[in-house]
């Protein structure tokens, strides 16, 4: 007898279901949203399963790199492909959502979605990084154009010590802008 394992995870709890050939629920149950919890039932209660699926997500990324490195062959497939499937469900919850998941595993009517590296998510976190600089600056810049204070081509740290010369020592201006260049400072 083969099983299918589906996962409906949320940022505290994953809801976990297994089901059998025939899509008859063997086990179910709720575990903290955390690898090590989710491979441990998996591993007590369908540790040959065939598939085992889970949406994309904001954690899952994590979690399905993390399951794959603990040894379980994990499957990612589209948020919005499942939603198809699981919108025809009479009851709307985590519990019947993982059942419905682990429905979709043993029929096999998803389509896998490939997970980016962690490295991929790191230079996009880099790339937003610099974007919010660049727009603290443009803020900043846009602000100090209103009174006639144009900073002109400035980076890194001439950028501060050029907008606090304009400025001067006081002023509702300064108050305005002094916590923008202190977040900008941070921010690197």
């Amino acid at each position: 007898m083969e099983l299918y394992v589906g996962m409906d995870v949320s940022l505290n709890d994953t809801s976990i279901c297994v089901v059998d050939d025939d899509g008859e629920i063997q086990c179910e149950g709720t575990v903290i949203s955390e690898p090590e919890a989710i491979t441990e039932f998996i591993r007590t209660h369908a540790p040959h399963a065939k598939r085992m699926g889970l949406e994309t997500g904001p954690t899952t990324t994590w979690l399905w790199h993390e399951i794959r490195a603990l040894g379980l062959p994990v499957i990612c497939i589209d948020a919005r492909h499942a939603k198809a499937a699981l919108s025809m469900q009479i009851n709307k919850s985590d519990r019947n959502d993982a059942v419905g998941l682990a429905r979709i595993m043993q029929c096999g009517w998803y389509k896998e979605v490939q997970v980016k590296r962690l490295s991929c998510h790191e230079m996009g976190s880099r790339a937003q990084l610099v974007k919010i600089k660049r727009d603290l600056e443009n803020q900043i810049r846009g602000l100090m154009k209103n009174q006639g204070l144009i900073i002109g081509k400035a980076g890194g740290n001439v950028f501060r010590r050029r907008a606090e010369e304009l400025l001067g020592p006081r002023g509702l201006l300064f108050d305005a802008i002094r916590p923008l260049l202190e977040v900008r400072e941070k921010v690197s």
